[in-house]
């Protein structure tokens, strides 16, 4: 399995539980998991966080993502498939949105995309499924499950792939 995380995921791990300057061994198992091809992020997301309100925790990860041997571990190096986009747009929030509505959904249908493109992948988000949302405002999780994508939160991955800050030993 190959988890695909959306900027929610390192964000909020950053900002409340591993602190970049705090928890580094946080850090170094997420790049570690990347070098071995368990986890990635697609550029989209990448651009998502770089794009993102200016703060110092987010700009303390940024830098991380840019430290050369995070950036080439982590990152997912294909491109997306525009017809999976255009679908997931289509059939998992609806196909009439408007231009504005399309741009509230921001990089969340390329994320799926990159993951519906192999079987082997899910998405990693910390969005809770919130099944009354429609249109636009269609969370994550239900989306993925509108259209059969596997999608996890953050913790169930962290579980998964068995993180602690002893991990090194």
């Amino acid at each position: 399995m190959v988890y695909l995380l959306d900027a929610s995921v390192l964000m909020t791990a950053s900002n409340q539980y591993y602190p970049i300057d705090r928890v580094p061994e946080f850090w170094d198992w997420l790049e570690f998991q990347a070098t071995e091809k368990r986890l990635a992020i697609p550029i989209e997301i990448i651009e998502e966080i770089r794009d993102g309100p200016k703060d110092a925790e987010k700009d303390l990860l940024y830098a991380w993502l840019q430290k050369e041997s995070t950036k080439i571990a982590i990152l997912l190096d294909e491109d997306v498939d525009i017809a999976i986009v255009r679908r997931i747009v289509a059939e998992g929030y609806a196909p009439d949105l408007t231009d504005d509505q399309v741009e509230q959904l921001g990089r969340d249908p390329f994320l799926m995309a990159h993951a519906a493109a192999k079987p082997d992948r899910c998405v990693v988000t910390t969005e809770v499924s919130k099944p009354s949302k429609i249109r636009q405002n269609r969370h994550i999780p239900d989306v993925c499950k509108t259209l059969g994508i596997k999608c996890c939160d953050p913790f169930a991955m962290y579980k998964t792939l068995n993180f602690n800050t002893n991990w090194k030993t």
